[in-house]
């Protein structure tokens, strides 16, 4: 689907999608920045494994196994029978979460109604995200560009590995294959032909892994205010089309694109996924905390669905 953009009013917009590092270098520190104010408003709270750990609760006694050092033995416990216990804890130091955030060449669009581009919501929220789950003792990682860690500077390990990625940047995450207990969350506008959308679907989870398609769109995007003679650009190297009358189009377009969001919230429903969809004239705390607490809801057992919640 072609990216709507007018030659005169998205000249910037078209110069951000040139692909160039430095662009990308300058406003990384003022990403960071926000991510890690957007953070700390939103407050996180630890959540349970129910599996024997490192947390603060109590999990279950087991029986003392020869070697095991002797101040991990209950007493209390172990007074009441022959045998010695030792007394566990419940677990809350969780599983992978992956991390996606589409730094192809049509996120970095951005209309004079948005408040940042694509890119840049994507990324912000990306680093905002891993700050707080790595806070409540997750491990987080972008496939094919940085192995999962707990580090605390999360948010500059991640910057540093996008700022030093020289290879081609795809729309959708390389094809791996996550453990059976992984989270997934793809942040991208989607724009991707539907064969490929449903291949990615498909081999995330094949291993049992589940997760969250964010689809991050411009204001423009939704609503098409374009009218009179405009150029339109396709930045991936689609060629570009002039439209006489481009007010014309409008139904055609909102049509395509409801039902290829329609496409994507079924392919999602189908794996359990969670979807739904961002405009970035909206703020990027809402979006985090929408983020966080589907994942949060999702492991609880609460009843997640599709829609438009972001």
């Amino acid at each position: 689907m072609a990216r709507p953009q007018p030659a005169l009013q998205e000249t910037v917009a078209v110069r951000r999608a040139d692909g160039e590092s430095r662009t990308l270098a300058a406003s990384l520190p003022r990403l960071v920045l926000e991510a890690r104010r957007v953070a700390a408003n939103v407050i996180h709270g630890l959540h349970g494994r129910r599996r024997a750990g490192t947390g603060e609760n109590f999990w279950q006694y087991r029986r003392f196994v020869s070697g095991e050092a002797s101040q991990n033995v209950d007493w209390r416990r172990s007074a009441r029978d022959d045998h010695l216990y030792v007394r566990e804890q419940e677990w809350e130091a969780a599983h992978t979460v992956w991390l996606w955030p589409d730094r192809s060449l049509s996120m970095a669009f951005a209309s004079k109604a948005a408040r940042d581009s694509k890119l840049e919501r994507a990324l912000v929220v990306t680093f905002a995200l891993a700050d707080l789950l790595v806070a409540g003792g997750e491990r987080v990682g972008i496939p094919g560009l940085m192995a999962p860690s707990s580090s605390r500077a999360i948010i500059d390990r991640m910057a540093q590995a996008v700022l030093h990625d020289t290879a081609t940047r795809a729309s959708l995450p390389p094809a791996f294959v996550p453990s059976a207990r992984a989270e997934v969350v793809v942040l991208s506008d989607f724009w991707s032909p539907p064969a490929d959308i449903r291949a990615m679907l498909g081999g995330l989870s094949s291993s049992g892994a589940h997760g969250t398609l964010l689809q991050i769109v411009d204001p423009a995007e939704e609503t098409f205010p374009y009218s009179g003679r405009v150029e339109f650009i396709e930045p991936e190297g689609g060629g570009a089309i002039t439209a006489g009358r481009a007010e014309t189009w409008a139904k055609d377009y909102t049509a395509r694109v409801a039902a290829h969001r329609a496409m994507l919230r079924e392919e999602a429903g189908k794996r359990g996924w969670l979807f739904s969809t961002h405009t970035t004239d909206r703020s990027a705390a809402e979006l985090l905390l929408f983020l966080h607490g589907g994942m949060m809801a999702a492991r609880g057992g609460a009843a997640v669905h599709a829609g438009r919640g972001a």
